[in-house]
């Protein structure tokens, strides 16, 4: 082979790798991005359910230690998320932002009893949850009666349901495109060295010693492209973020880590499992059927 052909082979190895790398990297990226959507869509609607608003009436009359002591006693309870002791001064000042004007003035009494304003964790703000939680509730001898708007909660766990279903769906659509798109990109790569495979048997190599070599490419090309993506990805969070300074509530760095391992781990699964099925078949072709 002369130097020429020598230069152009070499050089059409080094396109092939690079054009594998890229689109691995894309690829992973695609998949980056999908699961940074489901991990801010979960965290969202936990955000959503949390803020979901229940006020407790306390009957006329309760004294404030009393009001104070089932405070406490909620905010132990595993379902709630925070509470806040709304007083009969307070409750009338919001009374009084609302409707615009001094309504005490009018009446002059304060008829608003005091009250506890209720946040519960995302698990248990379902309506069977929250009808469990009244009832208990309402066995206080100082609570007169629960408030919470049942039809919005309704609503909101019903359209959170199939915004889930709808990127359950899409998620699994996509990575099957992922695979199929990384698998034959390999494909092609190991194609194009089909003839180093024939030849490497002819001189008496084994399948293991074939394979291996080819296996830790697509291992590290793999790796290097996750590790890509995850750059990119932390510049698109970065920019999100400077562009919806609001965001940043929703960040969870746990999150970000179980993320970025599971593209790394995506990375090689693929590639290894692209590249093994690939050199297989290349393994037990024909010499004739390399020409085609």
């Amino acid at each position: 082979m002369s130097k020429k052909d020598a230069k152009y082979s070499k050089r059409r190895l080094r396109s092939s790798y690079f054009t594998t790398l890229v689109s691995i990297t894309l690829v992973l990226l695609m998949l980056g991005v999908l699961g940074l959507i489901i991990l801010h869509a979960k965290k969202l609607s936990d955000h959503v359910k949390e803020n979901i608003g229940i006020r407790i009436m306390m009957k006329e009359g309760t004294r404030e230690a009393e009001i104070i002591q089932l405070q406490k006693t909620l905010d132990a309870t595993a379902y709630v998320k925070s509470t806040e002791y709304i007083t009969k001064e307070k409750a009338a000042e919001e009374m009084k932002t609302d409707l615009g004007e001094d309504f005490i003035s009018f009446l002059g009494f304060n008829p608003l009893p005091p009250s506890i304003d209720l946040r519960l964790k995302a698990d248990f703000t379902t309506v069977k949850s929250i009808e469990i939680i009244e009832k208990e509730l309402l066995g206080n001898p100082g609570v007169k009666e629960i408030f919470y708007q049942k039809s919005l909660v309704q609503a909101i766990n019903k359209n959170l349901k199939r915004i889930s279903l709808i990127l359950l769906g899409f998620s699994g659509l996509l990575l099957l495109i992922a695979v199929a798109l990384i698998n034959n990109t390999i494909r092609l790569s190991v194609y194009s060295k089909r003839f180093i495979i024939r030849s490497m048997q002819l001189v008496g190599a084994t399948q293991t010693f074939i394979r291996r070599p080819f296996i830790f490419k697509g291992i590290f090309q793999g790796i290097y492209g996750a590790f890509v993506a995850i750059v990119l990805i932390v510049v698109i969070i970065y920019f999100s973020i400077k562009e919806l300074p609001e965001l940043i509530e929703l960040q969870d760095i746990n999150l970000f880590i179980m993320l970025f391992s599971l593209i790394i781990l995506c990375g090689i699964f693929i590639s290894w499992f692209s590249t093994y099925f690939a050199i297989r078949k290349y393994l037990r072709m024909q010499t004739d059927d390399l020409y085609y």
